[in-house]
């Protein structure tokens, strides 16, 4: 888990839809900026403190801005909401250095899917593998034509690369009919709302292409959220850098073992998804419960997100 923060100054804000701004921060001393791939994503810590994810959006190139695209969500926790009140022009935030549980792989071909503002992230993969020449087909679909970002975006892109499916228009995308044309050697890169992930993945494992799927989410599968993050057996946690022991009862969790004991972990969406609280696994057999990590990453168990993941062995040690 990295808790390096930069003090970034808001450079510029426009609105990409009604509901939509693009944020630009910049080093206020113009210095270069920390390097990032298509994929990526930064912690933006809001004047409250709030800490939220923002997928970026801009080109990795560009080493003296950051772009985010930010959805003002109005049935959501705050946080989009105090982004487009407080975010103008010289706002001075704490910015994290970026992460990628996202990343584009090598493929010989890439259909990406993008549901609202689930656009964001798939924006710096377009340009890159457009700049690759490898073949690609964007499906993006949204509300209303109005309601979807950063379409003149991607009006530099061939027609015939990018579909536009406003609902209102032309209803649902029809997961089924695109998985079923995707040829082995294909990466199916996709994020966007929940119910349109679930659904995406359950057609993809009935067409055997689950390992083809690379999704990110904006919220915890909903299975996840039922299962309580896993609060079965007892455990202890070792802090190597902090030299505490906790006892993690059966009914705890071990975010609330850790805030209790005023641990400095940055959590955010204290569900599994975002991947803020990711923690370096030094010993013990870890649980896990979040929808961030792939399943080669839990076999290794060398991190896990401490908001949701327990222990199945009697301790465990973490780098905190």
């Amino acid at each position: 888990m990295s808790t390096s923060l930069n003090t970034l100054i808001v450079e510029r804000v426009e609105l990409a839809t009604p509901e939509v701004i693009a944020v630009d921060l910049v080093d206020a001393s113009g210095a270069t900026l920390p390097v990032w791939e298509p994929g990526a994503h930064i912690d933006l810590h809001l004047p409250s403190g709030t800490i939220r994810q923002y997928s970026l959006c801009g080109d990795p190139a560009d080493r003296q801005r950051y772009r985010v695209g930010i959805l003002r969500d109005a049935n959501g926790r705050g946080g989009s909401i105090e982004a487009h009140e407080t975010l103008a022009p010289g706002v001075a935030v704490q910015v994290s250095v970026p992460r990628n549980h996202f990343a584009l792989k090598e493929a010989s071909a890439y259909l990406f899917v993008a549901g609202g503002i689930g656009v964001t992230p798939l924006l710096p993969m377009l340009r890159a593998v457009h700049a690759a020449g490898t073949p690609w087909q964007l499906v993006y679909g949204g509300r209303t034509r109005e309601s979807m970002a950063f379409v003149e975006e991607l009006a530099q892109y061939p027609a015939k690369r990018v579909s536009l499916l406003p609902q209102d228009s032309s209803g649902l995308i029809d997961l089924a009919g695109l998985v079923a044309h995707v040829a082995a050697g294909t990466a199916l890169y996709s994020c966007g709302p929940g119910p349109m992930l679930n659904a995406l993945e359950q057609v993809c494992m009935e067409a055997g292409k689950s390992a083809q799927l690379h999704i990110e989410r904006f919220s915890a599968p909903t299975t996840q959220k039922q299962d309580g993050g896993g609060e079965q057996r007892a455990f202890k946690v070792e802090l190597a850098k902090s030299g505490l022991t906790l006892d993690v009862a059966a009914g705890q969790s071990l975010k609330a073992t850790l805030v209790k004991a005023a641990i400095p972990v940055p959590f955010s969406c204290e569900e599994g998804y975002c991947g803020s609280c990711e923690t370096r696994v030094i010993g013990g057999e870890p649980e896990h419960h979040d929808s961030v990590l792939t399943p080669e990453e839990r076999e290794e168990g060398k991190f896990m997100m401490v908001c949701v993941g327990r222990c199945k062995s009697d301790l465990l040690v973490l780098d905190l």
